[in-house]
């Protein structure tokens, strides 16, 4: 008999039940719906994110016991609005939502939610809003961004970027495995922007004001996506992969 599915939606309340007696870790991935240039959908953030938490829970089966919840498709992404196809929260409705999949998590009997990132704007509303979602919830709650677990690996596959920056190599990459026919391949040689070799020089600079990604790239890429490869794609998801497990692994080892 095949494994039973990792992925919320498709079990049954009772699978579900079970998991949440055997204190699975709930994954639950955070993303967004926004502009990926001229060459990707919009829905990049949320394909990526997802599927690196699937595969993070299907190589624990057997091992350690995950689920992974619903995702949680829109975020904070008023920097990219300007580009059109793009959807946002603002700070109350992203808080509430998020409170509201936890709340619904807790009562269905599970005691333990990995929170897992995967969309650069939505790191400091979510570092704000883990005091407050812990003191309200009995959950015992981490959170993490996929990518940053990955770096030193992902490096190491990268021509033209240390690290995920828009759009770009990576991203492009990844999505060549994840979803090949969602990538315009015929627009590949336009996908270029500028290219910063520290994410953190976007992300958090020096001095702090709101900016549009139409600033900074008229396009909407930031980085390289024209040497994007499905080669790359396959090695940049293992070492996402590689890095949510390990910490996965660790976080059960403390039981």
């Amino acid at each position: 008999m095949a494994n039973p599915s990792v992925v919320w939606r498709e079990l049954t309340f009772e699978d579900l039940n079970g998991l949440a007696a055997r204190d699975a870790i709930v994954l639950l991935p955070i993303a967004s719906v926004e502009q990926h240039g001229p060459h990707l959908p919009v829905g990049v953030d949320s394909i990526l994110c997802e599927n690196v938490c699937k595969g993070s829970a299907e190589a624990l089966v057997g091992e350690v016991p995950v689920v992974v919840a619903p995702t949680v498709w829109c975020g904070m992404a008023e920097h990219h609005m300007s580009f059109g196809g793009t959807f946002t929260f603002d700070i109350p409705t992203y808080r509430a939502v998020l409170l509201a999949y936890l709340t619904s998590i807790q009562r269905a009997g599970f005691r333990r939610v990995a929170i897992v990132n995967g969309h650069g704007g939505n790191m400091s509303a979510m570092n704000a809003f883990l005091p407050d979602l812990q003191r309200e919830l009995t959950l015992a709650i981490r959170a993490t961004t996929y990518f940053d677990l990955a770096v030193d690996k992902a490096r190491l596959h990268l021509e033209r970027q240390s690290s995920v920056m828009h759009a770009c190599e990576m991203e492009t990459s990844m999505m060549m495995v994840f979803a090949p026919g969602m990538v315009k391949h015929e627009r590949l040689g336009e996908a270029v922007g500028p290219v910063f070799q520290d994410a953190r020089d976007v992300l958090q600079p020096k001095w702090q004001r709101f900016r549009s990604i139409m600033e900074i790239s008229a396009n909407g890429v930031l980085g390289d996506a024209r040497v994007a490869t499905v080669e790359k794609g396959h090695k940049l998801v293992e070492a996402c992969r590689d890095g949510l497990v390990a910490e996965l692994r660790a976080w059960q080892a403390e039981r």
